[in-house]
């Protein structure tokens, strides 16, 4: 009998391609303590007699709240390694700093709407022109020092829809608010176009989206204004995350010699990063995959 029971174990490890003593082992727990048996269970020793003291653990559980620093500063600031402050922070449930408000702490709550159109992050980016000629990319510090005249601004004004992340973007002259509303309806032409019907947008509270131009041009395109928070941009961050991504891969990414070559590159670029370029932040999928047939529609 007993003979028997070794012959089952084997054929059980067999069939599920185990070793013979973890199918062993799962079979003495389940004889001792039947399907409860069954769970995973931790691998951490019951006796730890060289884990961090739990007043050192609370020392620096506490500066990281007060203070905002990470594992590398607690660890000189408590005396212990940097990595044992990290597991320190993990057993506290305490979360990485790029994941929290700088103002407050509060660990910051990412949310992303079910549908596209349901809520449209509107923002302006300031962005230098290039004077003829290249600046200081193209000519050395000394040739970007050097006084020059009407060049002035491009004001890049974008209306990112939040499932998508699918992006329109403008390069207008000012951020008044005319100016803003006339992109609102472009922008809302343009996201119709692609079969997204825009329902809400978000803007910050700067002057030209609290005037009543912005809230009658929404009202007559049936959209419902939404604003930030004072003080806390990271609401609009999506937007945010997507100028830097302008500026680091189309408007930075290499020198130009004049403002009209940069500019000549931008719609390339944005359809580009609408068609091709997978976001993180969407599991490495494309703009436009998240709309209906939009990707299929491109060509």
């Amino acid at each position: 009998m007993c003979r028997g029971r070794r012959l089952a174990a084997a054929s059980a490890a067999e069939r599920f391609q185990v070793s013979h003593t973890a199918a062993a082992r799962w079979a003495g727990r389940y004889r001792l303590s039947g399907a409860e048996g069954m769970h995973d269970r931790s691998s951490r020793p019951h006796h730890q007699p060289r884990r961090t003291p739990p007043a050192i653990e609370a020392h620096v559980a506490r500066l990281r709240r007060e203070h905002q620093i990470g594992p590398v500063r607690l660890a000189a600031r408590c005396n212990v390694a940097a990595s044992t402050a990290h597991r320190i922070l993990v057993r506290h449930q305490l979360p990485v700093l790029a994941a929290c408000d700088r103002a407050t702490g509060e660990p910051v709550r990412r949310y992303e709407r079910p549908r596209p159109g349901e809520l449209v992050h509107i923002d302006v980016k300031k962005l230098g022109r290039i004077p003829d000629g290249g600046g200081h990319r193209t000519g050395g510090r000394a040739e970007g020092r050097r006084p020059r005249t009407g060049t002035g601004y491009a004001y890049l004004h974008t209306a990112l829809d939040d499932p998508s992340r699918l992006a329109y973007t403008e390069d207008l002259p000012d951020e008044t608010a005319p100016t803003c509303a006339a992109f609102l309806q472009r922008a809302t032409a343009w996201f119709a176009a692609q079969g997204i019907a825009v329902e809400r947008v978000l803007t910050d509270n700067a002057w030209a989206y609290s005037k009543n131009t912005w809230r009658d041009t929404s009202r007559e395109l049936g959209i419902s204004p939404r604003w930030t928070r004072p003080w806390r941009p990271q609401t609009n961050g999506k937007v945010e995350r997507f100028h830097r991504t302008l500026l680091d891969e189309w408007a930075y990414h290499r020198p130009c010699t004049s403002d009209t070559e940069r500019q000549a590159a931008f719609p390339d670029w944005l359809d580009w990063y609408n068609y091709h370029r997978p976001p993180t932040g969407i599991d490495g999928h494309t703009p436009a995959s998240r709309v209906t047939n939009l990707s299929e529609q491109h060509t």
